[in-house]
């Protein structure tokens, strides 16, 4: 049997401070009511400390995954960190969380693809284990949405959150691990879903600054028409392309970037919402980091064979979808 790219250990962080609904309607004109029907999000997690990066949370996801299941550091051998915001332009994220784990015979890069960036980073480090070439592999989901926020705009300050999920991946003789996957990519969807300035495009002047050019800029109404038809499409083509009905698969796991998106991917699979991995409502979009973090707050409901389906919709465009057979039992 093919060697194939399994989960073995999960872990995850998320910061103490929580922004509720509630707080937000004292910043923008906006009400919980809103917010909630049209997201599904009642709060989200901010790393307040301003002299802390995402490299802070990837370091913490990841010390609770190896510290929890007593794994070498030392043994790792590629530490892979999908990030929209890397602590700087230039230095990897990911060679320092790599550093300070002591992942010490790592090597390591940034993987950036938006909210697509984890699932990019599972299927690109897959491929290390399935060819032999890694033994274990590190992907971190990580982002401090917070620091590129304006929270002066409320059609974006209240989706997003901050935190870090991580995963181990480790060969497999069994048949469980990663599956299949599909990857997408759509350039012509950068206009809706960007930020205009801080790049080679547009280096940061005071102009730029002055314009609030270095936040996320989006046009809501076309990336959920873009993400609603493509999150589906690929969700669906992969249960067809693996031959699983509704009743094979355990659980959907969504990028939580909005209910109703979750909600009509779930619909085009033909599965009920008792199937679906949900943490919107506490975390909001933590964009690289809400497929992990649903991994870490559902692991225990997890057992050894379940077939999982995960899904994202990111800037871009990027989307994807991977099918993936779980390989470990509940801790007792």
């Amino acid at each position: 049997m093919a060697t194939k790219a399994a989960i073995t250990a999960v872990g995850g962080y998320v910061p103490d401070f929580r922004l509720t609904n509630k707080v937000l309607e004292t910043m923008v004109d906006t009400t919980d009511d809103w917010i909630l029907s049209r997201t599904g999000i009642k709060e989200r997690r901010i790393l307040k400390d301003d002299t802390l990066g995402t490299s802070f949370m990837a370091i913490k996801a990841a010390e609770e995954l190896i510290a929890k299941n007593n794994i070498n550091p030392a043994e790792i051998d590629l530490v892979i960190v999908a990030t929209a915001t890397p602590d700087m332009p230039v230095a990897s994220t990911a060679a320092y969380t790599a550093t300070q784990i002591g992942a010490v015979n790592a090597f390591s890069f940034d993987l950036q693809s938006a909210c697509s960036g984890f699932l990019y980073a599972l299927s690109t480090g897959a491929q290390y284990i399935e060819t032999g070439k890694a033994q274990k592999v590190l992907v971190i989901g990580a982002d401090k949405m917070s620091s590129i926020i304006d929270y002066t705009d409320r059609t974006t300050c209240v989706i997003f959150g901050d935190g870090a999920g991580a995963v181990l991946l480790e060969p497999n003789e069994e048949g469980l691990g990663l599956q299949d996957s599909i990857m997408k990519s759509d350039g012509g969807g950068r206009e809706f879903l960007h930020i205009k300035a801080g790049g080679s495009q547009m280096p940061a002047t005071h102009e730029t600054i002055d314009n609030r050019l270095h936040y996320v800029h989006q046009e809501g109404q076309q990336v959920f028409k873009f993400a609603v038809t493509n999150m589906a499409d690929v969700s669906e083509q992969i249960m067809s392309r693996n031959n699983l009905t509704a009743e094979d698969v355990t659980y959907l796991v969504p990028h939580q970037a909005n209910l109703r998106i979750i909600s009509a991917t779930a619909k085009r699979m033909g599965i009920g919402e008792e199937k679906v991995m949900l943490n919107i409502d506490k975390y909001g979009n933590t964009t690289s980091a809400t497929l992990p973090l649903c991994l870490w707050d559902y692991q225990n409901k997890l057992k050894k064979g379940d077939n999982l389906v995960f899904a994202a919709f990111g800037g871009g465009f990027t989307w994807g979808s991977i099918y993936l057979k779980w390989a470990i039992n509940p801790a007792k």
